[in-house]
């Protein structure tokens, strides 16, 4: 330890005296560590941490998917009832039905007075199978199921929200009003648990019999002892056909299609799985970035170490020369290693907690998953976190630390107190450092590759034809506004609300959507088309939306035949508008006008009016798919909350105004949001949007990175070689041919760097195509980014060259 005490101050009292060198490795170091960090921190969370209850390996969590669609954790009451009296494999199963809560305490607790809280409708057993204590009073158990005899149900607290109110332990046993109905509260929870939906933190939990009606679930499971997942899964399946079959008879056409859905088991140790089926795949691939950066980091550390190894090598024989073994220079060299990534790790850690933040604030800015509230994700800097964060530093440290280290072992005296100015290193030792350029450069080329794929794939999703017209186009929410008095909301009064919203200066149309595009939200039905034949196996889904009149005209989207949606169609006979994609499937060659489509679930049909352009509804990425647009009113019933306004100006201005219309003509309505159609599309595309914006600043920091390295190694030979050019041109050779020389050097390393990360970006693509699906890999992008290096290792180039060239040999050879 004495000893090591020594060689840590030695370390330390040396990288001081050069401050300048130290300072740039330790932040070139600081931003790859902070980087890596912040994205362990979120994925560790977000894929991996520990549910706070007893043994969270054995839980599970029941995943239904129909081919093609997400996966959803969402059964009707009675198949969570079927799971559980006949299954074999769980201990337990239980669920939650995600709920906004009202609650409304008495003044002791005016903070929490009708605040809107995020909670849950569980099943009586619910803390039971999550092996969940109290921290005060009791958990729901089996004799929540049925109402207390003054009628008021049982509600547990969760820590976070227990503690907001000042964790005043007398909570417990008081009455208090959720949405309504009369509870009283009998426990809080231990702290950390906020409930199984990551993003998503519940605070209070009423038995599902409290609940309006019977409440579907997101049902988890704890695996009986010795049950497998893979065993659970095999006889849930079974027991899934029970589903399936109910689910096609209780359709109005028997849709066999239904029977294509698959039951899986999966891992719910981390809690359930929406989030990380959005965001696991991005975030993995901006941490392999991060981790290629890492490693370029560590090589241009390494070049520089090396570099100031050589400009040490007579300290290095002195210490040798005074009986320093090869084992103590190893040591000494690497402990000064260390030091520098201890340092930059520590300054990680305050840096990664600001990247941590600017992570999660873009992944709130997604579109929510349809029912949820917005995201609200925390990602503490616990032990684990921390422990990444020294291995990073102990594993960065060895990295950049052991070739200057091998070096220093290696010294030999003579070697250095020979020399007075010339170069000492050896052939291979040139090779070496060539080699750790050439690398840093094939890492460029992965890197540059990944972001020009990335990148290129978000702007095909921006720019490719969404077949509406996104500028300039708001959208407002309405909902109501708790007045009891719901008198006004019929179709004549939107037919003035859209006259009076049209007559506001700015304001081009007007008109109503039940859907708004690129939401994902849009219903779906069987249809029969007058004069179509199809088998019952080859019928499909196609896409119901409602809206109102002047609805093509306010989006944008050309009418191809046919007419608007008018409001005298209320009270007339039923008319639709379908696209482009449905009337070329269902009328091939022919005129859909005046033809019918009957929707099998109520068999009631509609004339075909008109025929407008595709539009994408559900996603930026896939193609618009069969659309059939509805009146949104029908006689007297309005069935859209949605309006959609297209602007003259930038619609920020005009959002004053449209409240005071909408509140002076629907009284019993309220302005919910109001958003723009790019704000829309923008939050759809989070996860390609974080990859393209994160990958590029990656990529043009890694080119930058190897240009550092390039120039770096360049200018220290071109300074070591002084004496050589000058003898070059004392015998004849011009400016020029010594610019070259240096330029050939240059590309004779960033050729094999490119040789070598080209099959690399290849593969990279090729991997990412098969992991994301929608990318298109092609050899643009490695070629995109073989030309960026090439154009990077020339400007590297050119100013060692220039100073090669303006070499004077006379004051070459003069100071040799």
């Amino acid at each position: 330890m004495n000893a090591l005490r020594q060689d840590l101050g030695y370390a330390l009292r040396g990288l001081w005296r050069s401050r300048g060198f130290s300072l740039t490795v330790i932040a070139a170091m600081t931003v790859g560590i902070a980087s890596t960090t912040a994205l362990f921190g979120l994925l560790y969370t977000l894929m991996l941490r520990p549910l706070p209850v007893d043994e969270p390996e054995d839980l599970v969590e029941l995943v239904s998917q129909y081919p093609g669609d997400p996966r959803l954790n969402t059964f009707a009451w009675k198949y969570f009832e079927h799971f559980r009296e006949h299954n074999e494999v769980f201990s337990g199963l239980t669920g939650v039905a995600a709920a906004e809560l009202e609650v409304q305490f008495d003044r002791q607790f005016d903070q929490g007075a009708g605040a809107k809280l995020r909670g849950g409708y569980v099943p009586a057993n619910f803390f039971g199978v999550l092996g969940l204590r109290p921290l005060i009073g009791r958990l729901l158990d089996e004799r929540d199921n049925e109402p207390a005899a003054d009628g008021a149900t049982a509600a547990v607290l969760s820590w976070d929200y227990w503690n907001g109110l000042g964790r005043d332990p007398s909570i417990v046993g008081r009455r208090v009003e959720i949405n309504g109905l009369s509870a009283v509260i009998v426990g809080v929870t231990p702290r950390g648990f906020r409930g199984l939906q990551l993003g998503a933190p519940q605070r209070i939990w009423l038995p599902a019999g409290a609940a309006p009606g019977a409440p579907s679930l997101a049902l988890i499971g704890r695996l009986a002892p010795g049950v497998s997942r893979e065993q659970a899964e095999t006889q849930t399946r079974v027991l899934d056909r029970w589903r399936i079959d109910d689910l096609v008879q209780a359709s109005p056409t028997h849709d066999p299609a239904l029977k294509r859905m698959q039951l899986s088991v999966e891992s719910a140790s981390a809690g359930l799985s929406p989030l990380r089926d959005r965001f696991g795949k991005p975030l993995l691939a901006l941490m392999a970035a991060v981790g290629t950066l890492l490693c370029l980091l560590c090589i241009n550390v390494s070049g520089m170490l090396l570099a100031r190894a050589e400009t040490r090598g007579r300290e290095m024989a002195i210490r040798t020369s005074l009986g320093a073994s090869p084992a103590r220079l190893l040591r000494q060299t690497l402990t000064e290693a260390l030091a520098l990534s201890s340092l930059a790790a520590l300054l990680g850690v305050a840096l990664a907690s600001y990247g941590t933040d600017f992570l999660v604030r873009i992944l709130a800015s997604a579109r929510p998953m349809p029912g949820a509230a917005p995201l609200d994700l925390e990602i503490p800097l616990d032990a684990r976190v921390l422990l990444f964060n020294t291995a990073a530093a102990l594993l960065t440290g060895l990295l950049f630390g052991i070739a200057p280290a091998l070096r220093a072992m290696r010294t030999r005296p003579a070697r250095f107190l020979r020399t007075s100015g010339a170069s000492t290193q050896t052939r291979g030792e040139r090779v070496f450092a060539r080699g750790l350029v050439s690398a840093q450069v094939a890492l460029s080329v992965v890197l540059l590759s990944a972001a020009v794929l990335f990148v290129g794939h978000l702007s095909r999703l921006r720019n490719t034809g969404v077949g509406f017209e996104p500028d300039n186009l708001m959208l407002v929410s309405l909902g109501p506004n708790g007045n009891t008095q719901q008198g006004g909301e019929n179709v004549a009064s939107y037919d003035n609300l859209l006259t009076r919203l049209q007559a506001i200066p700015g304001i081009g149309s007007a008109s109503l959507v039940g859907a708004i595009p690129i939401s994902g939200a849009a219903a779906s039905e069987i249809v029969q088309v007058e004069g179509f034949e199809e088998s019952e196996q080859a019928r499909s889904y196609v896409y119901r939306n409602n809206i109102g009149p002047q609805y093509f005209r306010s989006m944008g989207t050309p009418l191809l035949a046919g007419r608007e949606i008018e409001f005298a169609d209320a009270s007339g006979p039923r008319v639709a508008i379908i696209n482009r994609t449905f009337a070329e499937h269902y009328f091939p060659g022919g005129d859909p006008i005046g033809k019918h489509v009957t929707f099998d679930r109520n068999r009631v049909a509609y004339e075909v009016v008109g025929v407008a352009s595709d539009a994408k509804y559900t996603s930026l990425d896939e193609p618009a798919p069969r659309t059939i647009y509805l009146p949104a009113f029908h006689e007297d019933r309005v069935s859209a909350r949605n309006l959609v306004l297209q602007t003259q100006a930038a619609p920020a201005g005009l959002e004053s105004a449209v409240r005071r219309v909408v509140g002076e003509t629907l009284p019993s309505s309220a302005v919910v949001r109001i958003t723009t159609m790019q704000d829309v599309m923008d939050a759809s595309i989070v996860p390609e949007r974080l990859v393209a914006s994160l990958s590029g600043w990656i990529g043009m920091l890694g080119a930058l990175l190897a240009a550092i390295g390039l120039y770096g190694l360049l200018a220290y030979a071109v300074s070591r070689r002084m004496h050589e050019i000058g003898v070059r041109q004392a015998l004849g050779a011009t400016p020029r041919a010594m610019r070259a020389m240096i330029v050939r050097d240059a590309f004779a390393m960033v050729a094999a760097g490119l040789a070598l990360g080209a099959p690399l970006a290849w593969m990279s693509a090729r991997l990412a195509e098969s992991v994301f699906g929608t990318l298109a890999a092609d050899l643009t992008a490695p070629v995109a980014a073989m030309l960026a290096m090439g154009a990077v290792g020339w400007f590297a180039a050119y100013v060692p060259g220039r100073r090669a060239a303006a070499v004077d040999p006379i004051q070459a050879l003069r100071s040799e």
